[in-house]
């Protein structure tokens, strides 16, 4: 057993974590077996190779690719007990984690069966705790978001608690989705807009003054609009930052270029999440070494940033302040025991 690192140690939460993304190889492997295989990966090795991209539309193709390895209910609630056990094996305490059921409506899967076999999968796993963003996903068009925000809606108490908006940002920007967040709103949920990261601030300026997104995924494009960085700042509207993530899609060429550090100095609320983590090969633990050792991070930030996440997670007042304490108390060990 390797010795866990200072950042291995750090108690965590995720904001921006898709569970289609976070699939435990081994666990992927179980399904391609199980469905009979696939002619380009004949092997667990050149599965692994697959999660490499040329840019971002690439890596949407292999995020397509993966998908059709989950048919059947059975399989979300295998996967999402798989990524919960792997995410508290990482002292990560507390998710928010996206599921795009649309994406599984070829295999004749229903959004509210779907998410309740995905809650059946967390309930197997005790110490953490894991709620639900459900994607609307671009591609599909407006009205496939109004049907399924039509039904979620009765789906609260499975934790669902926000929607979201991914998808090919290039090609279907935020404000075709107006109506349909507004509606989510008025039906008691968070919002988060993957925005900035395959196109530029304007898709950053829809997200924030259209869909009044609560938080906006990504968002790195905004070091291209000073007037925007200010915005973000003063409006307090937090960032769900994914660095290692932005580097794997060719968003970014070089961590050491990634704005994270800019954005912080310049008093943006930012958060730091994995993204796609079993695609991207990435970890919390190691997005906080590489914010040490390349962005430049002290350990007493990196913190800080961990605490971001509980301020923007949509927990409860009272909830948030419960995991506050426990997070600072964990802290203070780990600290005592340098």
């Amino acid at each position: 057993m390797k010795n866990l690192t200072w950042y291995d140690q750090l108690p965590k939460v995720e904001l921006h974590l898709h569970l289609e993304g976070a699939i435990p190889h081994e666990a992927l492997w179980e399904l391609i077996k199980k469905y009979g295989g696939d002619a380009f990966v004949p092997d667990y090795k050149s599965m692994t190779e697959k999660f490499q991209y040329r840019d971002f539309p690439h890596f949407l193709e292999i995020w397509g690719w993966k998908n059709k390895f989950l048919r059947e209910y059975e399989d979300f609630t295998f996967i999402a007990r798989q990524a919960a056990e792997d995410l508290l094996s990482q002292n990560i305490f507390y998710a928010e984690i996206f599921i795009s059921p649309k994406d599984f409506a070829q295999f004749g899967l229903k959004t509210q069966k779907l998410i309740e076999a995905v809650r059946n999968g967390f309930s197997q796993v005790k110490g953490i705790e894991l709620k639900i963003i459900v994607d609307f996903v671009r591609d599909f068009g407006p009205e496939s978001a109004v049907d399924t925000l039509f039904e979620i809606r009765e789906l609260k108490e499975l934790g669902v608690i926000g929607v979201g908006l991914g998808g090919a940002e290039q090609k279907y920007p935020p404000e075709k989705f107006a109506e349909v967040f507004e509606q989510a709103r008025n039906s008691g949920f968070f919002t988060s807009v993957h925005a900035g990261e395959a196109a530029g601030p304007k898709s950053i300026w829809e997200a924030v003054n259209r869909l009044k997104a609560d938080r906006i995924g990504h968002g790195i494009r905004a070091v291209e609009d000073n007037e925007l960085i200010t915005y973000l700042a003063e409006k307090s509207i937090p960032l769900e930052i994914c660095p290692i993530s932005n580097l794997r899609t060719g968003v970014i060429k070089k961590l050491k270029d990634h704005p994270l550090r800019y954005f912080f100095d310049r008093g943006i609320l930012v958060t730091v999440n994995t993204d796609d983590p079993k695609m991207f090969g990435n970890s919390l633990a190691e997005e906080y070494e590489s914010m040490y050792t390349i962005q430049g991070f002290s350990r007493n930030e990196i913190f800080k940033i961990v605490l971001n996440g509980i301020d923007c997670s949509w927990l409860s007042h009272k909830e948030k302040i419960a995991l506050r304490k426990r997070f600072n108390k964990i802290y203070e060990q780990i600290e005592k025991n340098l």
